[in-house]
Formats: structure tokens, sequence, C-alpha cells
């Protein structure tokens, strides 16, 4: 059995490996398992052999997505700053960032679903919806927004707020309890009572409610080792900016990322609904990476948050190089893996022969741009868990907004449905210099007033 570390331990003495080990393989290993409850959704609905349910799911998906930019924006935000928090020996303050986090995203949250059942018939219009698509793509967001938005970023958020004090096993199994309910419900909401679609959605949003009735759980275990609050006795704007401030970059990019998936979506879906279903099945299986980019960023926020307050710089940077390299390691061997495999697992998600053999074509390409998104991925991670929020948005709204979708839009034009595929290879290579360029500056001023202030 692994050796429990403690806190202090953790941050502040443990072999960067083993701390970052402790830290982003639990969080690594629910990352993948929410990934496979999201692949469930296209794998099942995929065994119907209906494109156009694929395509539903693919539409609306950016649209869903765009709750991960609420949870990201009070989570992660406070995360960040209750580990700097902790680095800093602020502890009384704790209670009320986290309970400004939790009760201010729900409240985000609730506006968001409710103005997403008030609007539901001309957003769909505008996501692409065809008439063979339109029916199913209601049901999915019909429970897993109107209904299941809240629950969803709940149990993000409250995920985000206990690894920020070093309790990732626990962040990580309310996430992978969720994960795995929703794989087991899956097949009974789709085929048992014949429900497709809107079984799927089901699913997921009953297995959202139920990973947050399992954090709550944990929240209650760890009362007596935790600094954090849920209660709404402790809610005040006073955090409200340093919370914020930081978490407005993840949920920039997580906002803008949908917003280029909608356009790509709604571009995509002018040359028919089988490369629209094609596109959505490689973006599924590109979330693998991604999933594992995410839970390693995820996992060595808070040691980076820490040792950056307490200004041991010498840490921050080696836990900075070390997480680097594994991720550019891991992401190079997705690529030859995707290369190689591309038509088994094409066929794995949607037999449909068509389909299967336009997505081939398709993943093979967007694979390639695995390396410098994870790169890009890490460098902006690493700077929001400094609390360098600013740096960190104009990155992912340089690389998002002004560059993707621009990109896009003139691939398309010049290249058609296969320019749009290149885009991303396109824009994050591009990026990889000025991202680089951003976190040498920021380390150099921060390295150089840490050294002023020793003096």
């Amino acid at each position: 059995m692994a050796k429990e570390f403690s806190k202090t331990e953790l941050f502040e003495s443990v072999p960067i490996p083993k701390a970052i080990a402790a830290l982003a393989v639990p969080t690594i290993i629910s990352q993948l398992v929410t990934l496979i409850y999201n692949l469930a959704d296209t794998f099942f609905i995929g065994r119907l052999a209906n494109p156009y349910m694929v395509a539903a799911v693919s539409l609306t998906a950016p649209w869903f997505n765009l709750l991960a930019a609420l949870g990201n924006l009070f989570g992660m935000g406070g995360s960040s700053l209750i580990s700097r928090m902790l680095g800093s020996g602020k502890q009384d303050n704790i209670k009320y960032a986290s309970a400004f986090s939790i009760w201010g995203g729900m409240t985000a949250t609730l506006l968001f679903s409710v103005g997403t059942f008030l609007w539901l018939r001309p957003l769909l219009n505008f996501l692409g919806a065809s008439p063979e698509t339109y029916g199913y793509a209601e049901d999915y967001l019909w429970w897993t927004v109107t209904l299941g938005g809240v629950p969803t970023v709940l149990g993000l958020m409250l995920g985000h707020l206990l690894r920020s004090e070093g309790h990732a096993r626990q962040a990580s199994r309310g996430m992978m309890f969720g994960g795995i309910l929703n794989v087991a419900l899956d097949p009974i909401f789709i085929f048992g009572f014949g429900l497709e679609v809107a079984g799927a959605a089901i699913a997921t949003c009953i297995s959202n409610v139920a990973s947050v009735i399992f954090f709550l759980v944990q929240y209650a275990r760890l009362h007596k080792d935790s600094y954090l609050s849920l209660h709404p006795k402790h809610f005040t704007f006073r955090f409200a900016r340093p919370v914020l401030s930081v978490g407005i970059a993840t949920a920039t990019g997580t906002l803008m990322a949908n917003i280029a998936s909608m356009v790509m979506v709604k571009l995509s879906s002018g040359y028919g609904d089988i490369p629209l279903a094609a596109y959505g099945v490689v973006r599924k299986i590109d979330m693998f990476p991604f999933s594992v980019a995410m839970g390693m960023c995820q996992g060595f926020m808070p040691l980076v948050g820490y040792n950056f307050a307490a200004r041991n710089f010498q840490r921050m940077k080696e836990a900075i190089r070390f997480a680097w390299k594994v991720a550019a390691a891991f992401a190079v061997g997705c690529v030859a893996v995707f290369s190689l495999f591309a038509p088994q697992l094409l066929n794995l998600f949607i037999p449909e022969p068509e389909t299967s053999a336009l997505g081939t074509v398709f993943l093979r390409i967007a694979c390639l741009a695995l390396p410098f998104i994870t790169m890009n991925f890490l460098v902006s991670y690493t700077l929001q868990s400094m609390g360098k929020g600013i740096q960190s948005t104009l990155l992912i709204s340089c690389r998002q907004g002004l560059c993707n979708i621009p990109m896009m839009l003139l691939m398309n034009h010049l290249f058609g449905l296969y320019g749009l595929i290149w885009t991303q290879l396109v824009v994050d290579a591009f990026m990889i210099p000025i991202s680089l360029g951003m976190y040498r500056y920021t380390m150099r001023r921060i390295t150089g007033v840490g050294s002023a202030q020793q003096k």
C-alpha cells in the first residue's frame, strides 16, 4: 500500500516524482474514468449504427462542455488561491474562498441552465442541427444541461477544491464513482429502456448527481483535516477577484475551445451529417491524451502554487520541468498509437463503413497536433498555479480566439473539409514559441523579485 504523506511533507519535502505521482496519478485516473463515461455515450449510441444520433451528440457536446468552463472558473480559481493560502500560512481565509467558489459557481450554473431552456430552439439552429438530428439533440441538452447542469458543475468544483489541499485521492474517487456509474447506466437506459440518445443523457444526469452526493460524504469525513467550508454563512465577495482572475484563464480556454468547436461543427455540418459524425468520434478519441494532460496539470498545480507562495522557487521549477517532460513523452506516444491503429479505433466506436473510413483519415491528421497542444496546456496551467491569471488568459485568448477561429475559417475556405482538420496543428505549432516566451519572461520576473526580497 502506498505511503500516505502529510500536507507539509507532500508540498515541501517529498521527492518531486513521488509528490507529483501522489497528486497527479489519482487525478489522471479520475480524468480517464471521466473520459470513459464521455466516450460511453458515443460508444453505446454508435452501437445503434445511426450516424444521425452520433451527429446529434457531437453537435451538442460543445454546449454541454461549457459547464466545464463554469466549473473551472470557480473551481480552478478557488483551488489555485487555496493552495497559495496554504503556502503563505493564511489558512483562516480558506473557508471564505471555498464558500465563494461553491455558491458563486452554483448560481452562475443555474442561470446558464435556465437560459439554455428558454432559448433551446434558436440554440440548436445555431449549433447546426438538421431535421434528422434535431430531436435527438433536444433530448440530450434537456437532460444534461437544463436538468443536470448544477450537479455537473458542483461535482467539478468539489473535486478541484479537495485537490487544492492535497486530497487528490478523495477528489479522484468522487470523479471515478460518477464515471463508473454512468458507464453502467448507459446500456440500461439506451438499450434496456429503449431511450436511445435520451437514455444516454439521463444516465449522465443521474451519475453526476450521485457523484455530488459521494463528494459531500468525503467532505464530511475530512471535516477535521480540512480548512474548506461549504456553508453559505462563509460566502463573501471578499475573494471574488483573486478567484475569478485566475479561474477566468481556464474558463476562457474552455469557453473559447467550445466556441471554436461550435464553429467547427457548424462548418463541418455543411458537408453533411456523415463528416459531422466522423469528426465527433475523432474528437472523443482525441480526448484521451487531453485527459491525461489535464490530470497532470490539475495534479501538479497545488504543488507549484504552494511552493510559489512559500517562495521555494527551486522546488517549484523542478516540479514544472518533471511534469512537462512526462506529459510531452506521453503525447508523442499517443501520436504513434493513433496513427497506427486509427481504423480499429474508429470501427470500435461506429461500425458504419463510410463514417469509420472518413474518421480514420481525420484522426491521423488531428493526432499530429497533440505534442504542441499538450505543451501549450502545461504552460497555461503553470502560470495559473502561480496566480498569473492575466498572462494565462492572454495566451489562451490568443490561441483559441485570435488564431484558431480565423484560421479555421481560412483553412475551410482554401482547402475545404480537410483544411478544417489541419487547423489545430497549424495553430498550436504557431503558439509554442509564444507560450514558452511568456513562461520564460514570467519566470525571470518572479525569480528576480524573489531574489531581491531575500537579500
